[in-house]
């Protein structure tokens, strides 16, 4: 199991989506310290250990250390802004 770290930002962003999204992605993140990658998440090319899952139309972006056994959430965002 890992530990779960989420981000003041992440967490600012979260409480400012539709209640119906914040449920699913919650549901997410506390997913992934059972299983920091499953088969949806992508890794991030250019951002050594970085992960996006995708969540409708939101995604998660999330580091990962395995020696540490931490997942760190840095940012939830709509899809159209996630790259930016």
């Amino acid at each position: 199991m890992y530990n779960l770290l989420v981000k003041d930002a992440a967490r600012k962003a979260l409480l400012t989506l539709p209640s119906r999204d914040i449920q699913r992605i919650t549901a997410a993140i506390e997913a992934l310290r059972h299983n920091p990658r499953p088969h949806q998440a992508i890794k991030l090319q250019g951002f050594p250990g970085a992960h996006r899952l995708r969540q409708g139309d939101y995604r998660v972006l999330y580091t990962v250390d395995d020696r540490a056994r931490c997942v760190v959430v840095y940012r939830i965002v709509h899809r159209r802004e996630a790259y930016r």
